[in-house]
This record gives structure tokens, sequence and C-alpha cells, in this order.
């Protein structure tokens, strides 16, 4: 093996390193206090500074010339013994920094949105994992996925919320940002990142915010008149029919529309939501939703009595005018109460609010009417060791519920002769 040969005392200058001619052994050209120029017989040339730590001789390499000029290697020179005078060895330091780099580049936004997705993805609902999964595929990805967590500034994250707002409005880009925030806080846990930028843009869209709407719904005073308007609507009974088991179940109106004969046991007098389809996670902390039971009345029984026949065997209890393959439209229980004049002062969601209002104004207990409502317990204490269903009290409630319904639309009926 060739040694280095001994140090050259040339004076180095950017004109003398260029002179430097190949030898067949390696040689050093000193600068000052353990810098030099390491050159090859290949003809590389390399800056190299070499220093003692604790007895013992470290040398620590500063690039390749010409990439890193005589002056860089100065530098560079200058700021390792400044650190070594401080009592860090900047070898060492170089390769933390080293490491440190290469897990940044390995941690780029995708590479920690994909695990803070996976994480949650099989407990949360087909919502949670359509809107979240379309937040990052189409707003965040294209733009910031490759760069590493940690080089995320503010402002590029601000450039590309607000290229979000500019197609899908100040909302949507605000849910964006939420999502984004998520992920810098998983990277916060994992420690890939330090700071959440994206929670330090909370409120960056101040003055643009629609004013939160919340869904109408009725007070118990106009609940007759809306039954005696239903009962004289002219429309298909099948959607009648949907809108009165909404009011009397008071499940959302998706887990209503794509409801499923199979999902009935009439003899239990109970229909099984199944987790898929409800605004909740379908497993946490090891335990898997078995769905949400919902008690049938006997006004309910006798609605889908009547109900089936009109299906012609579809699966569905709704299906669409066009297929029998499909679900009714969306939209077809909104067109109705705006057919009915109630555009406005009521929605499907709204009956959720309206038989929860009623129930408490009647005195029942609230943690019925949550549970039948299916929301999920905030307080994760409780969520995690109160697994109740009080089914029969529930049942009880809702036949109580149904009944009062009956009544309220008998009162309505008999007004409306008398008119």
């Amino acid at each position: 093996m060739n040694m280095p040969s001994p140090k050259n005392t040339v004076k180095l200058t950017e004109q003398a390193i260029k002179a430097i001619r190949v030898t067949e052994k390696p040689q050093k050209f000193s600068d000052e206090r353990g810098l030099y120029l390491y050159v090859t017989p290949t003809g590389l040339k390399s800056w190299r500074y070499d220093y003692r730590v604790n007895g013992k001789r470290v040398t620590l390499t500063f690039g390749r010339y010409p990439d890193v000029t005589l002056a860089i290697a100065r530098r560079k020179h200058l700021e390792a013994r400044t650190a070594l005078a401080s009592g860090t060895d900047p070898a060492q330091q170089k390769k933390i920094q080293k490491l440190e780099r290469s897990i940044a580049l390995s941690n780029t936004f995708d590479d920690v949105a994909k695990a803070w997705f996976g994480g949650k993805e099989k407990r949360r609902s087909a919502v949670w994992r359509d809107t979240h999964g379309l937040y990052l595929r189409r707003d965040l990805s294209p733009f910031i996925g490759r760069l590493p967590l940690a080089d995320i500034t503010g402002e590029t994250m601000l450039a590309v919320l607000e290229k979000t707002r500019e197609r899908s409005g100040p909302k949507t880009a605000d849910r964006v940002r939420q999502t984004a925030a998520q992920v810098f806080d998983y990277g916060k846990r994992k420690l890939k990142v330090s700071v959440n930028i994206a929670r330090g843009l909370a409120g960056w869209t101040d003055g643009e915010m629609p004013a939160k709407q919340h869904r109408a719904w009725l007070k118990a005073s106009e609940l007759g008149p809306f039954l005696a308007a239903l009962d004289a609507y002219p429309g298909y009974l099948t959607t009648k029919f949907a809108a009165l088991l909404l009011l009397l179940t008071f499940v959302r109106k998706k887990e209503l529309i794509h409801a499923k004969w199979v999902e009935f046991d009439i003899d239990a007098e109970i229909w099984t939501v199944p987790p898929e389809r409800m605004k909740m996670p379908t497993e946490e902390k090891g335990r898997r939703h078995a769905g949400h039971h919902v008690p049938l009345s006997k006004q309910v029984i006798k609605i889908l009595q009547e109900l089936q026949p009109l299906c012609s065997g579809s699966v569905y209890l709704f299906p669409s005018n066009s297929s029998l393959e499909k679900p009714m439209s969306p939209s077809t229980l909104n067109m109705m109460l705006k057919r009915m004049n109630y555009d406005g002062m009521l929605t499907p969601h709204g009956m959720r609010a309206t038989a929860s209002t009623i129930l408490n104004e009647l005195g029942f207990r609230g943690e019925l009417i949550e549970r039948q409502l299916s929301h999920v317990e905030r307080n994760e204490v409780r969520r995690a060791y109160n697994h109740a269903e009080f089914i029969e009290d529930r049942r009880a409630m809702m036949q109580s519920w149904a009944d009062y319904i009956d009544e309220v639309r008998a009162n309505s009926a008999i007004g409306v002769e008398k008119t």
C-alpha cells in the first residue's frame, strides 16, 4: 500500500492548485493548521483536516476540489476548529448531520402521511377514509409529497392552501390544512419534525369562511303541520315512507337510503346498521364495532311490512327508480322537502335534531338519546369502558317516540279537517 508522500510546502492558491502534477504516489499539499489538499495518483483532489481527539488522530474531509474551492475549504476548516475548541468533535458532528439528512430524506410528507393514514384507516369510517384520502392525493401530495417533513415551511404550506382555496374555496382549503396538521402531529410524535406548521396556520382564512349553518330542524310546535303536509304530499309513497322512517328512527340519511332488508330482524324488532355505513370508527382499541342497533317500534314494523311489496324484490328498502340494484338518490328526500315548501326549514339530517330536542324536552335520559343517535362518546376513558347499548331502555323510548308522532299526526289531521 502506497503511503502519501510528505506534505508539500507549496503555498496554496487557486493557480497553484491547478498547476499540481499527478505522481505515482498520493500527495499532500499543506495549507494551515492541519488543513491540506490530498491528491491521488488518479488526479482526484480533496480537502482534509487532521486533528486529535483524546490523543487519537482524526481526519475530516470537506469535499472534492474544484467543487469545494480553496476559500470554501478554509471556511469549513475554521468552522471545524471552532467546534473543536468548544469541545465538539467536528467529524462526529458531520456523521450525525449526515444521518439526520438521510433520515429527513426518508421522512417525506408522503412517507409520514402514508404511515398516519395506514394506522387509522381500519378504525375509521368510509367517509373519513374517502375525505382524507382525497385531500392527501389531490391537494397535498402533488406539491409537498416528496419534501422532507422538516423542510416544509409555513410559506410553502400556505402556498399549497391558497391553491386549494382558489379551486375549491376557503372551507375546503381549511379542511385540507386540518388533514396536513394531523400528519404533522403524527410526525411530531415520531420525532420526525419539531414544529407543526399546519397548525400554526390556523385562522389563515379569517374573514373568508362562510358562517356555519346548522341544518334546519323543527320545533315541537312545527312537527304537526309538517306531518300533515307529508300526508298530503302527492309524490311517491316510498319517499314518504323514507321520511317517516328517518323521523321515527333518527338514523342518518345515508344509513337509511342504503339500508338492505337483510339488516332487519323483524321477529327481534331490531335493525343493525353495519359499521362501514356509519359515521364512526369500525374498530377502536382492538374492539370491532358490531354496528348500530336500532330498536324498531310497532309503527316502524308496520311501515316495513307495507314497504316490502313496493320494492319489487330489490335488496334495498328504497331502490332507485331507474334500477333495483341501486339505492335511492341522496337528493330525493331533499327534493321532496323542497317541493313541500320546507326548503330552509327542515333537512333530512335536521330530523335527528328534531327528535333529540323533543325527547330531551319530554324528559328522556340524555345517554339514551345520544346512544340512539349513535354519537361517539367524546371522553376517551368513558368510551373505552362504556360499551352499554341500553337496548331495552331505548326500545321503550323509541316506542314512546313513535306513539308521540302518532298522536301529533292524528291531532294535525283533526286540525286540517276542522279548517
